[in-house]
């Protein structure tokens, strides 16, 4: 009987020439590093009728040549980046086939390299008895996040699976949502060509003091007032006495951050006072530069960074009509060219 022979056919094996047209090395490379493939055993025999089975064993003959080549483009003092190129590969992989080859030896590398690609993959679904467990934690802590039900998980069950994977499980059955709404469309950062455009609203803490602050971007006036509370209703106090104070009752946009006193009461009643009042989006400091760099000022020359008791507030704003006098009409001001204070129109 005829033994059978490996079958030479472009369906077994593929043509080199596509894949290492760019290689510098003479076409005999490729020819022996075939030969030593097929004589060191690695290659399945192609006589199967399964086309699937087929495939696989062409990609595997294709890394394991594309394994040898990189092995011997290196030996005659091809760079690493040079072989990735060729090969089409990243230079980690050529990193890892090199490292591979040089520990145990290139016939046992390609030999562990083919046997790797037929382990069987830990299977990446949750058990449903888990997912059970998941839910319950969340429902029973109070809807708490995914790092504690991972610790509840492994200290209950011994079950330690990663905080992604517990959110995957939660949405199967939750709908979450950020309690900030990260995602809320708040338009472009304003700018102001006129006096009353944009005014933007803070708050700063002294102790048992809060400190409301506005600020008109364009004519840098400003305004404060001091609370013994920092609520709501505080903040829609200041907005009234700051309004018919400094800013004519009346702005085109008004912008705040997101804390609770700019919510509830306040924002309610913004819409009396301006066209349109904005959220500023959380984190991003320079949306509330403005008002910022003012807050700085007043902690700096007028009411410094000590904490102050509720006792003391009819003093301390006595203190502050006395800055935001000098404010208006004394000190110079770096946003006008030349230099002057914010009223000082002279």
């Amino acid at each position: 009987m005829r033994a059978l022979e490996p079958e030479s056919s472009a369906s077994a094996i593929p043509p080199l020439t596509l894949l290492f047209q760019t290689a510098s090395f003479e076409a005999n490379s490729i020819i022996i590093a075939h030969k030593r493939i097929v004589n060191a055993n690695t290659l399945y025999s192609t006589e199967v009728s399964d086309s699937m089975l087929l495939e696989e064993q062409t990609v595997d003959v294709q890394k394991q040549t594309e394994i040898v080549l990189a092995w011997e483009l290196y030996e005659q003092g091809v760079s690493k980046s040079a072989i990735a190129r060729r090969l089409g590969r990243s230079r980690d992989t050529i990193i890892e086939w090199i490292k591979g080859v040089e520990r145990v030896g290139l016939k046992a590398f390609v030999t562990s390299s083919h046997q790797a690609c037929k382990v069987p993959r830990p299977s990446r679904q949750v058990d449903a008895l888990v997912k059970l467990w998941i839910w319950q934690i969340r429902e029973r802590e109070h809807d708490c996040c995914g790092q504690k039900i991972a610790y509840f998980l492994e200290k209950e069950h011994g079950v330690t699976l990663s905080v992604t994977k517990i959110y995957q499980v939660l949405g199967e059955k939750l709908v979450l949502r950020s309690k900030g709404r990260r995602n809320q469309e708040r338009g472009a950062v304003p700018q102001a060509n006129a006096p009353r455009q944009v005014v933007q609203v803070d708050t700063v803490h002294f102790g048992g003091v809060f400190a409301f602050t506005a600020i008109d971007i364009f004519s840098r006036e400003a305004g404060v007032v001091l609370r013994a509370s920092v609520t709501a209703d505080d903040g829609l106090a200041f907005l009234r006495t700051c309004m018919r104070r400094r800013f004519n009752g009346h702005v085109e946009l008004l912008q705040s951050d997101g804390g609770p006193e700019f919510k509830g009461e306040f924002a309610l009643r913004a819409v009396l006072f301006c066209d349109r009042h904005r959220i500023a989006r959380p984190y991003k400091k320079n949306e509330q530069a403005h008002i910022e760099s003012f807050n700085r000022t007043l902690r700096k020359e007028c009411l410094g960074w000590s904490r102050y008791q509720p006792a003391q507030l009819l003093l301390l704003q006595g203190r502050v009509e006395d800055f935001l006098h000098r404010y208006h009409y004394h000190r110079p001001h770096l946003a006008f060219v030349p230099m002057r204070p914010p009223l000082d129109t002279k």
